[in-house]
Parts: structure tokens; C-alpha cells; sequence
């Protein structure tokens, strides 16, 4: 049985104090939350004070990025090993946000879940199309090389410990969301893709999210889709109110 699995991405969103303030609302909220994983990326200047106001709960702590190496001349860049020392457990890796306005490709994407797996820290490896690609009917086609790309030579035991986010770019920040329907129809193909590279035992435990203008209304649909394990929300969670009713579908 996979556990759901919701994220909240703060994107570049929330001051230090606004942070705390959210993450104090947040601990409240779920206080009592049960079988399913809670996790915040508020940005990089939040993490730690987040990181103190969340510890002991059951809300866990991760970044939106990192950088794949240790140490060296990478002025503004964060290393996985600075992460993990301020209790990071997950890492957003490859954002279609990052895709577009960094360049970030499969190959790169790769590099940055082997340094995170490396420092036992989870990839949230995100994937999807734009909405030329899914008008020219190349969904699958490209959905095939991300996932080609971004598993290459990652073992058996790494896949156990990443999450695959399909955020189908048209829907981020648009306020459109895919239908039920079509986001399980692309979460039933990425599980298939990796039962292809992996073995089915994997392939069934692998935990696939959906992200996309997950709000508090449509999540309960989504949800209820046998490869949708969880949700990688925007905007939404940056209200308390709406990411707890999200955590709570």
C-alpha cells in the first residue's frame, strides 16, 4: 500500500517571519494528521527557521533545489550535504520552473537525485509536458524520455526512495488542471515505464504525484485514481487554511 504523499512548494514566495508564521499554522493544523506524508519547501532563507518551528512534529522539511556537488567555486549554489545538516529530508528536483528558466534537462536533473540519494535525501523528480506537446499528441513520447533520462542508472534500492511528481506543464499557475482522467491516464504510464526499466515490485511501491492547480476542491477526485499517490501543490500552499484542507481531502 503507497502512502500519499503531499508537498507544498512555496516557490519564491514568504519572508523568514512570514514562514514561521505559516509553518506554526501548519503545525496546529495537522496536528493530528495520519496515513499520509506532509511535506513544506519553503525557499532556501526559511529553511532552517522552518526546519526549528516543524521539529517533532509530523510534518517533514524540503528544499526546492540543490546543486550536484559537495563544495567548491559554485558561487549561489546550496550543496546537498548544507541541506541534509539542517534536516532536509526531500528535494524538488527539476521543476518545469527550473526546466524553463534555467535550461535544467534529463541529464542534469540525473546528476542532482544521485548527489541527493547519495546524502540519503529524496528526490521529488518532476516531469511533464507543455501544451504544444500534449496539442501535437507527443504526451507519452515525452514523458518516455524524462523518465529515461532523469532514472538513468539509478538502482533498484535509489528508486525506493524517490517520488516522481508528473505536473503537466499547461496546468502550473494557469489555474487549469488536468482531469481526473488524464492525470491518471500519464500516472498509469510513467508506473508502466518504470516497470519496463525496473522490477514490478518497484514499479507498484514507486509513489507518483500529481501537480498542477491542486486546490481543495478537485484533490478528493484526483485522489481517488488508483496511480495518483499524492499532490505537489503551488499556490495553495501558501495558505495554511487551503493546504491543510488539501493534506485532509
Amino acid at each position: 500500500m503507497r502512502k500519499p504523499i503531499i508537498a507544498g512548494n512555496w516557490k519564491m514566495n514568504k519572508s523568514v517571519a512570514e514562514s514561521i508564521s505559516l509553518a506554526k499554522e501548519l503545525k496546529e493544523n495537522l496536528r493530528n494528521v495520519e496515513g499520509r506524508e506532509v511535506v513544506v519547501c519553503p525557499p532556501f532563507t526559511s529553511l532552517f527557521p522552518v526546519a526549528e518551528e516543524l521539529r517533532g512534529t509530523k510534518i517533514t522539511l524540503g528544499a526546492q533545489n540543490l546543486f550536484a556537488a559537495e563544495s567548491g567555486a559554485y558561487t549561489g549554489e546550496i550543496s546537498p550535504s548544507m541541506l541534509k545538516e539542517i534536516g532536509v529530508l526531500y528535494c524538488i528536483i527539476g521543476h518545469s520552473e527550473r526546466r524553463r528558466y534555467f535550461k535544467e534537462d534529463n541529464s542534469l536533473v540525473n546528476q542532482k537525485a544521485k548527489f541527493a540519494l547519495n546524502l540519503e535525501m529524496k528526490p521529488i523528480i518532476c516531469i511533464g509536458e507543455t501544451l504544444e506537446q500534449r496539442e501535437k499528441n507527443l504526451t507519452f513520447s515525452v514523458i518516455k524520455q524524462q523518465i529515461s533520462g532523469v532514472l538513468d542508472g539509478l538502482s533498484t534500492s535509489e528508486l525506493a526512495n524517490i517520488v516522481i511528481a508528473y505536473e503537466p506543464i499547461w496546468a502550473i499557475g494557469t489555474g487549469k488542471t488536468a482531469t481526473p482522467e488524464q492525470a491518471e491516464e500519464v500516472h498509469s504510464f510513467i508506473r508502466k515505464e518504470v516497470f519496463a526499466l525496473y522490477e514490478e515490485e518497484m514499479a507498484s511501491s514507486l509513489r507518483i504525484q500529481y501537480g498542477g492547480s491542486v486546490k481543495p476542491g478537485n484533490v478528493a477526485s484526483l485522489m481517488q485514481k488508483e496511480d495518483i499517490d499524492g499532490a505537489l501543490v503551488g499556490g495553495a500552499a501558501l495558505s495554511a487554511d487551503s493546504f491543510s484542507k488539501i493534506v485532509q481531502y
